[in-house]
Formats: structure tokens, C-alpha cells, sequence
């Protein structure tokens, strides 16, 4: 049963208050009548935050993180120190809301807060690491869902250059054995093309190496039935921090290889637009 009202906001990482920009690198949570104030933060795994901002370096964004980490202690120790402890009986909700209010007030610095969210749950704490997973780690992000959004962009990549129409949603095999492609040009009755955008981002190897597998499956399963298409492009969006996932990234690009597909990372749009003019 949902009923302790929390409010949350998540945090955001600006480095550059010129643009605006900013990635989501944390949570925090207060439940007043609960007594409870929580937060998590991005302190590992911060290899996109540094892709995406390329001209900061990941010390930056580190001492940015554990300054806030500090603060954010800091305020839990003084709530404590009024009370704000599920054994304490009597607080002081109002103190609490202000001190959270001041917390999140619009400043001009690297680290930033959304708008305040209200939300009714049965578990605060458990409820922070809900939200974390949401909107720093989007777990929502399927590989499914992944697919659909490479396939988007290549989409319109073919579209800006006037090519988006030669290249269709088709099927590719014979009366036993397809495989649907989003992109297939075709020549006659005949597969001249095929664009096929892939995400190996998964979460850990097995994953990376698996979804691979399923591919490799169906390209040889193609050539062995004589209805491999004369062009195939794989463009691959793959994990960004270093370990295990990158050796599997690296290993499922040499088995696509080893298809006989060409293998081009997603966001090269010039040697993928290459391929879909000239082949």
C-alpha cells in the first residue's frame, strides 16, 4: 500500500552553463512524516558522463560528485541532529521541507537539481535505488528498445541524403528460413543492400556475447541456404567503459566479421552513408 508521500528530485551534472546540457547523475529523496532522506549518487562507472562532456576531464566530474557526496551527509547529520530519525517521536516536518527546498534551489553551478517530484510508496529507501536505476542507469533501456532508437537514427540519416526510400523493412531468406531487416535495398527480387543497426550495450558479457551469437546464427544460417544478401552492414553501438563488456564488444565485432558482414560503428555516418550510396 502506497503512503508515505516523498518528494524527490534528480540530480544533474552541468558542466557547461553555457549550453545548458547536463547528464542525470543521482537521486535524492526526503519522506517528512517518514523521517527518512536518502540519496545515490553516480560514483563509478562514469565513462558516458565523460563521453558525452569529451572536453572535461573525469577528475572534474569526480570531485564535482564527492563535493556533493559531502554536503548531502552533512545535511543528513543535521536533520538528525533535529530529530529527523524514525525513533525520534517529535520533529520538525517544516524544518525538514526547507532544508530539502534549500537543498534543490536553482544555482549557477556544475551540479544542478530537476524540479522537485512528489511520489507515494511503502519503502522510501528502496525507492531510491528505483529511481536511480530509472534515471541514471535507464533501466528501461532494453536491448529492444535500444534497437529502436539505432534504427530511428539511421532512419533519418538515409532520409536527410533523399535515400531513406530505396531502403525498406523486408524480410531476407527462402520458404523455411527469414530474417527481418529494417533496412534492405532491393534489386529485382533480389537483396542488393542491408543496413542492420545492433546494440551490444548489455549490461555484462554473456549478454554482449549472446545477442552477437543470435546474429552470427542467422548470417551463416543465410549463407548456407545461398540467399546471403551481396551487401551487409552491421552498425554497432557498444559499451564505453573499459573490462569485460569491451573485450566481449571486441570479440562479437571480429565473429560479425568473420560473417562476412561489414562492421562499422553507429555513429560513423559518413562510412555508413558510403555504404548505403555507393556500397
Amino acid at each position: 500500500m502506497n503512503n508515505i508521500a516523498c518528494q524527490y528530485a534528480v540530480v544533474r551534472f552541468t558542466p557547461f552553463i553555457e549550453t545548458g546540457e547536463f547528464a542525470n547523475v543521482g537521486v535524492i529523496l526526503i519522506a517528512p512524516k517518514a523521517q527518512y532522506f536518502g540519496f545515490k549518487l553516480l560514483d563509478r562507472r562514469h565513462g558516458r558522463i565523460t563521453k558525452f562532456f569529451e572536453e572535461l576531464e573525469a577528475k572534474t566530474f569526480l570531485a564535482s560528485i564527492n563535493d556533493l557526496k559531502i554536503e548531502l551527509e552533512r545535511i543528513n547529520h543535521v536533520l538528525k541532529e533535529h530529530n529527523f530519525d524514525p525513533h525520534h517521536k517529535s520533529l520538525d516536518l517544516q524544518f525538514a521541507k526547507d532544508i530539502f527546498a534549500e537543498l534543490i534551489r536553482p544555482r549557477e553551478t556544475m551540479v544542478r537539481f530537476s524540479e522537485p517530484r512528489v511520489i507515494l510508496v511503502d519503502q522510501p529507501k528502496k525507492t531510491v535505488e528505483e529511481l536511480f536505476a530509472y534515471y541514471v542507469e535507464r533501466d528501461f533501456v532494453t536491448k529492444e528498445y535500444r534497437e529502436t532508437v539505432l534504427n530511428k537514427e539511421i532512419k533519418r540519416l538515409l532520409d536527410q541524403k533523399v535515400i531513406g526510400k530505396k531502403f525498406q523493412n523486408t524480410r531476407v531468406g527462402d520458404s523455411e528460413f527469414t530474417v527481418l531487416f529494417p533496412f534492405v535495398e532491393m534489386s529485382g527480387e533480389q537483396p542488393l543492400k542491408v543496413i542492420k543497426p545492433l546494440n551490444l550495450t548489455q549490461n555484462d558479457s554473456t549478454k554482449i556475447l549472446e545477442h552477437c551469437g543470435k546474429w552470427e546464427f542467422r548470417m551463416r544460417e543465410l549463407k548456407k541456404r545461398d540467399v546471403f544478401p551481396e551487401k551487409v552492414l552491421f552498425a554497432v553501438d557498444g559499451p564505453t567503459q573499459n573490462g569485460s563488456r569491451i573485450q566481449a564488444y571486441q570479440e562479437s565485432l571480429q565473429i560479425l566479421n568473420d560473417t562476412g558482414v561489414t562492421v562499422l560503428d553507429y555513429q560513423n555516418q559518413r562510412g555508413i552513408l558510403d555504404f548505403a550510396l555507393n556500397g
